[in-house]
Formats: structure tokens, C-alpha cells, sequence
């Protein structure tokens, strides 16, 4: 479930036509790093990571959208950094890429 949800953000990345090149090969390169990452938490916290993926997901729309609404994608990236707070300890790379992220998304909505 939580491949799929990545791999889905992935092809839109790359169809989308309102990034940059340069933006499009970094979110894809983070999604790459994130998606093995996620994999592992999915298989001990199924819930957690498919939560992490969907905020993902709604974070990468809200950046891609036409008309942007910088308070939805405010909310998108705020619920993406939250959702891996309590993995500080166990999953630090986990955080570090997601915030990696949602800094990079939050950039390019700019």
C-alpha cells in the first residue's frame, strides 16, 4: 500500500509540467531515498507509514495545483512534519528525509 501511494506521487512528479527539472529530479531522488524507509516502518507500524504517505501525497497536490491555496498546503506540510515527530528516536533518517521533504514542497510553493 504504502509502494503504491509513492510510486503514484512519482508519476505525478514526472508528468507534471508545472516543475522545474531540477525540482522534479530532487523530490524524485527524496521519494527514492524515503520510499525504502517507508517500506520498513510499514511492515511494524502499518498504520504510521500509510498516515506518512498520505501526507505526502496531499502535500505534493497541494504544491502541483494550479491555483495554490497557501493555507492547504500549509495545513498538507504541517500534518507531513507531525506525522513523524514520535520517530525521532527509532527511525531518525525516516524524519530527517520527511522534513527533507516537506522543506523542499513547501519551497516550491513558495
Amino acid at each position: 500500500m504504502v509502494q503504491n501511494t509513492i510510486e503514484k506521487i512519482e508519476e505525478k512528479i514526472r508528468k507534471n509540467n508545472s516543475f522545474a527539472d531540477k525540482n522534479k529530479i530532487e523530490l524524485l531522488n527524496l521519494l527514492a531515498t524515503l520510499k525504502l524507509e517507508m517500506i520498513k516502518l510499514s511492515e511494524e507500524k502499518t498504520e504510521h507509514a500509510e498516515s506518512i504517505a498520505g501526507f505526502i501525497e496531499r502535500s505534493t497536490h497541494e504544491v502541483m495545483r494550479r491555483e495554490k491555496n497557501p493555507t492547504l498546503l500549509k495545513i498538507a506540510i504541517d500534518g507531513l512534519s507531525a506525522s513523524v515527530k514520535d520517530f525521532e528516536g527509532s527511525h531518525p533518517q525516516l524524519v530527517e528525509n520527511v522534513n527533507y521533504i516537506a522543506s523542499a514542497l513547501a519551497n516550491m510553493g513558495i
